[in-house]
């Protein structure tokens, strides 16, 4: 079996201290390698420069979901548990949403024991109920707002003012108020992301003016789920289960990727909505699309994204562009160049 299918061969050390957590200002002051194929060649520059390397004739996709804020916390409601009235008392609980699965029902995980039926009581009258256990540790819950259930519309503005933003686990820390400025790309704009697409956060105002003045852009959104920090356990990458996420590109989008014009992708994100697109034709739905040495992308001409965590799938989609061995290089190289790392890090840009 080929090296670039072992889990273990994506591994790389990250010394202390290279996580960042949190990002430069202004953004573009972020540090930016730039990676040629066709010169096997290595910038090293600031993103503000970005648009120097970005070929005349292409266009740039990027992803316009929102980071919602949530996790939520608050506690178990106290329960009887014999015909002597004994009142067992509700613990503390903490809850992550991660996407719905129709009108009233959503996909969550929960800190803190539940069964089902469980009511888990939160801020201004915000009740989950839960429905269901699966077997990969998430759980289903619905929720209701002063006794009535709610769709997602209602429940992401309720999260806004109770919920907290899901900041990445590695960086150790709570979120703050700058996060939710932070946290957020220029452009976001479609409620329903636990986690951002975090190549795009490197944007300042003026850059983005001068990227749309000079590129046709478009958008499309794929609502980045929590499963995007699971990482691989499997011994063979291939048996890795994919989480899946909602997407959604616009019809003037797609016509853009029927066309034979560059593509620059703004993230990882980006790049599996399109090359899931071009696989199956669907502008709308559910991605699990995993791309790596062995299934490299189709469309995606050139691709800009963050430096990612060891053994992860992100790490296996920059494989699948240039390959595991130049991929680990790389890596070492921006370490040797105090590059900062993960989602509020620096940034590379494969051309």
């Amino acid at each position: 079996m080929s090296l670039d299918l072992y889990t273990e061969n994506y591994d790389y050390t990250l010394p202390e201290g290279f996580i960042a957590t949190v990002p430069v200002h202004p953004r573009d002051h972020a540090k930016l390698l730039v990676y040629d194929r066709s010169t096997d060649s290595i910038t090293h520059t600031t993103f503000k420069h970005l648009l120097d390397f970005i070929p005349k004739e292409c266009d740039v996709f990027l992803n316009d979901t929102r980071v919602i804020k949530a996790r939520i916390f608050g506690k178990k409601e106290a329960q009887i548990t014999n015909d002597k009235g004994f009142v067992q008392g509700g613990g503390k609980v903490e809850l992550l949403f991660n996407k719905p699965l129709d009108a009233h029902h959503y996909l969550v995980m929960i800190r803190g024991k539940v069964q089902i039926g469980s009511k888990l009581l939160f801020d201004d009258t915000l009740i989950a109920t839960v429905t269901k256990l699966n077997t990969d540790g998430s759980r289903v819950v619905s929720f209701t707002h002063h006794t009535k259930p709610i769709r997602f519309e209602e429940l992401v503005l309720i999260l806004d003012n109770i919920g907290h933003l899901p900041l990445p686990p590695y960086m150790q820390r709570e979120d703050n108020k700058e996060d939710e400025t932070d946290y957020q790309t220029l452009f976001a704009k479609n409620a329903g992301a636990v986690a951002a697409p975090t190549a795009s956060l490197h944007f300042t105002p003026e850059l983005f003016a001068a990227l749309q003045s000079r590129h046709k852009t478009h958008k499309i959104t794929l609502h980045v789920g929590a499963g995007t920090f699971k990482p691989v356990d499997a011994k063979h990458i291939l048996e890795h289960p994919m989480h899946s996420e909602y997407f959604y590109i616009p019809q003037a989008s797609a016509s853009i990727l029927d066309s034979n014009r560059d593509v620059l992708a703004i993230g990882t994100t980006v790049t599996r909505t399109i090359e899931y697109y071009v696989r199956t034709q669907k502008t709308q739905g559910e991605c699990d699309l995993f791309l790596n040495p062995s299934n490299p992308p189709e469309r995606v001409t050139h691709l800009l994204t963050n430096f990612h965590l060891p053994k992860s799938t992100l790490i296996m989609l920059v494989s699948s562009f240039i390959g595991r061995e130049k991929t680990l290089h790389l890596y070492k190289e921006a370490i040797e160049k105090n590059y900062r790392f993960f989602s509020y890090g620096d940034a590379m840009l494969i051309l």
